[in-house]
């Protein structure tokens, strides 16, 4: 199924096939939450508007979200593999085990609490290690959200202790196998479930951002949001902003050229950037209802941080059974977090 149509202005003109700056192209993205959302807000929305911008028109990005084209937000990669969708918003790990090395980046306290820092270090980590994995869509980014937060029913997450026996809803692997640790019962469900689980009582509360809060109603469905201490977020998630590889190819090398010009590194930074900016309101939002916004002592993130390197030894040795080099992987994420730190830019509400 092929979404992207040319329009067939040059033949009713009575124009060569040369003259591709006639022809117009629809594309169809789509992604899983709300359009007010921080990513579609102040990310893939604007981002959509500069190509067309740039292509004087000739382009054309029409973008769906609540996966209005059709099938789950864990089939994304698939339906834009495939062709189903022209391009969209993709969370890997919605898939368990089928990007491996991916995880590396969404370990325990392995990536910085800055969206953008983050996305700068997954956008070179990507380069490095996680091409051939996408090898059959075309990547425009790659990026992390802002620092995942716990958002329950009732008190704040003071101790270790206090997680355990707790439904909480889990975003990826990594995440819950630190939650499962933690002595808490981890439920995997990608994010449009999560106020559903919340309202029925399936679940005590969850690990998400501080921007999805509001759009997830989470001021009136849960009482307390726990971050913890120092500048490494408790965990963290990894996208990906890509495109059918045919769709892509079958464009003019020049709108093809303007599509790259709004790729990379700066997309990738662009994309994180909008998750602090949705933290922020988010966080503000979350405090004007009256919820109580808490920050567990440096000295219970400690004993978290110990739980964590358990986590994340765990997955070395598990990384290496499948060929992996699980060590390498994970100094490789902390040298490029590390080389990432500084480089964000003020981020306004």
């Amino acid at each position: 199924m092929r979404l992207m149509k040319p329009a067939a202005i040059a033949a009713l003109l009575g124009l060569t096939a040369t003259a591709s700056f006639a022809e117009t192209y629809t594309l169809r993205f789509q992604h899983f939450v709300s359009p007010n959302s921080a990513n579609p807000k102040y990310f893939i929305e604007p981002w959509a508007k500069k190509v067309e911008a740039q292509s004087e028109g000739r382009l054309k990005i029409e973008i769906f979200p609540f996966m209005q084209l059709g099938g789950k937000a864990p089939s994304q990669y698939d339906l834009i593999a495939d062709g189903v969708i022209d391009g969209g918003w993709v969370i890997p790990g919605y898939q368990a085990g089928r990007f491996p090395e991916a995880e590396a980046l969404e370990l325990p306290f392995m990536t910085s609490k800055s969206a953008e820092e983050a996305s700068i270090a997954a956008w070179n980590f990507t380069q490095e290690h996680l091409m051939d994995d996408f090898e059959n869509v075309h990547v425009f980014a790659a990026h992390m959200h802002g620092p995942g937060i716990v958002h329950k029913k009732g008190g704040e997450i003071t101790r270790l202790e206090d997680f355990q026996g707790l439904k909480l809803r889990g975003p990826s692997r990594p995440a819950t196998l630190l939650l499962e640790e933690l002595g808490a019962e981890p439920v995997g469900m990608a994010v449009p479930a999560f106020p559903e689980a919340l309202s029925k009582g399936v679940v005590d509360g969850g690990v998400i951002t501080w921007e999805m809060a509001p759009s997830l109603k989470l001021d009136d469905l849960v009482d307390s949001h726990t971050d913890v201490a120092g500048d490494k977020a408790l965990y963290n998630l990894y996208f990906i902003w890509a495109m059918n590889k045919e769709a892509y190819a079958g464009l003019p090398e020049d709108l093809q050229a303007v599509i790259d010009a709004n790729s990379g590194l700066m997309a990738s930074a662009w994309a994180g950037r909008a998750h602090d900016q949705g933290d922020a309101v988010g966080r503000e939002r979350m405090d004007d209802a009256g919820n109580t916004l808490a920050e567990m002592s440096v000295e219970e993130t400690d004993r978290l941080k110990a739980v964590a390197d358990k986590v994340v030894a765990d997955w070395v040795a598990e990384a290496d059974t499948k060929g992996l080099n699980g060590a390498a992987l994970v100094e490789d994420v902390r040298a490029a977090v590390a080389a990432a730190k500084g480089q964000a830019q003020p981020v306004a509400n």
